[in-house]
Order: C-alpha cells, then structure tokens, then sequence
C-alpha cells in the first residue's frame, strides 16, 4: 500500500511535526516510534505518563430499547445487566466459536450503548452489526467522527485531573461524558498497557488542541506502536490477528475469564450467542491446544511465527506474539502449545534461525497490572 492511499488519523501532522518515525498499519499510517525510541517510551509510560493516539481503531454507538438484548445475541457477555456508566470487554464470535474481533462495550445510558473495535477489523464489525441488528437498534458509525486518545501510565490521573478534577474518582473500566477544555468527550478508565490510564473519545475537529495541551504537561511524552506492542505483551494482552482470530476460540485463547458467568452453560441467560455450543463443549471437556505465556532462557527474542518444539524436537505450536519486555528487562513470548505442554515450567524450545532456544511457560501477565479498582 502507497502512503497516499494510507488513511490518516486527525493527529498526522502532529506525529510528523514530532519527528514521528510513520509505518502501515491496519490501513493507517501510524506513528511507529518518535526520536526518543521505543525503549525509553516503553519506560516513561510505566514510569509517568505516555500519550498514544489510537485513533483508527472504530468507534460505533448502538441506539434504542433492545440495544443491549440485541447485542447479547453476537457476544459471550453480559450487557444487558451492564450498570450505565461501565465498560467490559467482549468478543464477536462466529457460528464455530471463533473470534471474529475483540471489542469494548460501555453503558452509556439513556439507551445507548459505545462500542470500541479493532481498526483492521471495523468495517467487517460495522457489516455483521447491521447484517444481524439493523432492524433492532439504531447503529451509528463514528469511524470519522471522533478520535481515541489513550493516556496511560501512573501519572495519567494526575494529568488528566488537571483539564477534569471528577476523572480521579473513576475506577478501572468506569466510563463517562467528561468536559475537556471546553469540548465533550467519553472518558474510559482503561487502557491496552497494564497500567492505570485512561481512553479518551474526542471529535475529530478537537483532537489535536487535546493532544498538544496533553502533550504541554511535563509527564507526558508520545508513544508510538512499538512501545504500545511492548507494554501489552507485557500484559499478557492479546492483539487480534495475531494472538486470536476467527479460527480461535476463546476457550484456546485462554480468554474464559471475559464470557460472563451469566453467559455461561449453567448461566441466568445461557448461550443464545453464536458458536456457544462449541465453547462450551471446550470448557466441558477441555482443548486441543491453547494460549501459554513463554519465557526464552536466553537473551534472543523469538517473534511471531517461530515453531515450538519438544526435547525430541517433535513440533508442537508456534509463537503467535513476541520481543523484547523493556520492564521485564529480558524477551518474552506468546504462543499456542499443544494442551499437553501447557504447564507452568514446561521447558520447550522455539526455532529460531535454525537454532533451538530455550523456553519455559510462563504465567501472565509477565509484568504486573495496575489499574486502579479504587
């Protein structure tokens, strides 16, 4: 893909007037990295505050009385009981139990529901909401509309209680309309990198007067992608695409924490989602393979692709995410195993350049989470 033919996010000429180091990504052209480099961004996010624009990822507002019964039936989540003013994550699901996108669903209200989705993913979103709901709700996209700013790291608070003071009493996945220099935006306290932080929906005429006031407070500095990869493998976050895709299920992703207990075979509205026969069937009687945290034993990173073998060198998985953890100070990986390899300190090996390095599974997150429960 050309450059010209590459979306721009409203924030494009900032990243370039930052000396922005711009790369493809999910048909944007995205700041990869600013001067300061990947390792010290990745630092000064989980040292103070990191601003990232996240702006191509797809923003839609669901309308109307069967908003939330509506979307239950395409996700393993609770939204109905969904208390306004709270987000969850949720995941599209197809008629095999595959994961079609992961997404983030708020209560905002007065019958209204904020869908956050993938940016590669969001047009295919947008078409299997209204293939599946058009009659139901009213579903506005706003992929053009807003932008989506994300501040995280442990002095976001501080910072953004300065422009808004209610920001600081919110909790982890709290969501609210929330007044910015004067322009109204939907804050979420959440975030892709483990640490306390917080989303930010601003119309797109007003991002960046945001970002450079953001930008303007002595504990914060861009972050690009690269730093934002790192932090989330950190995490133990997955990336659609990668680490889930429509032939995953959420049972092999290691993802059972996110269907809803009232979801659940032996739940209050059991199934009634697409491929929930499948999941359950999973959970019953278990999984082939599945979702592992990998730590090499040796200083090489291992990326996305390599194969996992056994002592007698019998392949069994491949890496599906992996680099280098600038906090854990040492590579780390993620990757899917064969079920019978999946104990914590199974040792195995990945294939990298035609060498076997060393590697154990490992419990996520690597590094520990903090976001703030209040």
């Amino acid at each position: 893909m050309s450059t010209e033919t590459l979306l721009k996010t409203p924030l494009h000429s900032l990243h370039l007037e930052l000396g922005a180091r711009m790369v493809p990504f999910a048909g944007y052209d995205m700041p990869v990295q600013y001067p300061l480099g990947v390792m010290k961004e990745h630092q000064h996010t989980r040292e103070q505050a990191g601003l990232f624009d996240v702006s191509h990822m797809g923003q839609i507002l669901l309308r109307g009385a069967n908003a939330a019964q509506a979307l239950e039936t395409l996700v393993p989540v609770d939204i109905i009981d969904l208390p306004v003013g709270m987000q969850r994550y949720a995941m599209f699901t197809n008629e095999q139990g595959g994961i079609l996108d992961d997404l983030m669903v708020a209560n905002l209200g007065d019958e209204q529901l904020f869908l956050v989705v993938n940016a590669a993913c969001k047009d295919q979103d947008l078409a299997h909401l209204r293939r599946h709901l058009g009659e139901q709700c009213d579903i506005q996209p706003l992929f053009e509309e807003r932008a989506l700013l994300a501040l995280q790291g442990p002095a976001a608070v501080t910072v953004l209680a300065r422009l808004a003071p209610e920001v600081a009493q919110m909790t982890f996945m709290q969501f609210k309309p929330v007044t910015l220099l004067g322009v109204d935006c939907f804050v979420s306290r959440s975030g892709y990198t483990g640490e306390d932080g917080f989303e930010i929906s601003v119309p797109a005429a007003q991002a960046e007067k945001l970002a450079r006031a953001l930008l303007a407070e002595p504990e914060v500095a861009a972050i690009g992608l690269g730093a934002r990869d790192s932090l989330r493998l950190e995490a133990g976050l997955c990336l659609y695409g990668h680490d889930m895709n429509s032939d995953t299920t959420p049972i092999q992703a290691s993802l059972l924490w996110a269907i809803s207990k009232a979801r659940r075979a032996d739940g209050a509205r059991a199934g009634g989602f697409p491929g929930a026969e499948v999941i359950f069937a999973q959970q019953q009687g278990g999984v082939s393979r599945k979702r592992v945290g990998l730590l090499p034993q040796e200083r090489t990173p291992v990326r996305e692709g390599a194969e996992i073998v056994d002592a007698q060198g019998k392949v069994i998985g491949s890496v599906c995410s992996g680099g280098f953890g600038p906090t854990l100070g040492g590579p780390l990986a993620m990757g899917y195993l064969d079920i019978e390899h999946c104990a914590l300190d199974t040792p195995v090996a990945a294939i990298v350049r035609g060498k076997k390095v060393p590697m154990l599974v490992s419990k996520m997150p690597f590094v520990p989470q903090r976001y703030y429960r209040g």
